[in-house]
């Protein structure tokens, strides 16, 4: 693929996404680092690390309002629960094997308690449950929550 006779390749990145993508890698595969888009790829550079983060919150999240449920519905424990608490575990879990700096970020999230506090309200919401059945801090640890025998 040849690279187009483009001006500006910032233009290319508000017309066609992808072919900026494409574009800018063969710039940097050719070594032409004068005609990299560099805003808009650190933009780009600094948004995937915030995917990642974003994922590990979220995966973090559902796995303690689904052990919360687990914890506190026992008469509506399912297969379907299991499956969801099994699934977001391997999703962090390779995370952390693709990105082992994820851990430090997923401990601080546990720590401060926001992840907990946002699977509270989820749980509240779903069970209908007054929001005092729940405690205000998690009652479990980090290591019982990604612990693949836990409440499986």
């Amino acid at each position: 693929m040849a690279v187009l006779n483009i001006p500006k390749i910032s233009n290319l990145y508000e017309k066609d996404y992808y072919l900026w993508l494409q574009q800018t890698t063969l710039l940097l595969r050719n070594g032409e680092l004068s005609a990299l888009d560099i805003p808009n790829l650190i933009e780009e550079l600094e948004d995937m690390g915030k995917k990642e983060k974003r994922s590990v919150y979220s995966n973090l999240k559902i796995l303690l309002f689904h052990l919360l449920k687990y914890k506190y519905q026992p008469e509506k424990r399912s297969h379907s629960w299991k499956y969801t608490i099994e699934e977001h575990r391997q999703r962090i879990k390779e995370a952390f094997e693709d990105s082992p700096s994820l851990q430090n970020y997923c401990e601080e999230i546990f720590v401060t308690g926001k992840c907990y506090r946002d699977a509270k309200k989820l749980a509240v919401h779903e069970t209908g449950f007054p929001e005092n059945t729940f405690p205000s801090q998690c009652p479990f640890s980090l290591e019982e929550v990604l612990a693949e025998d836990y409440f499986t």
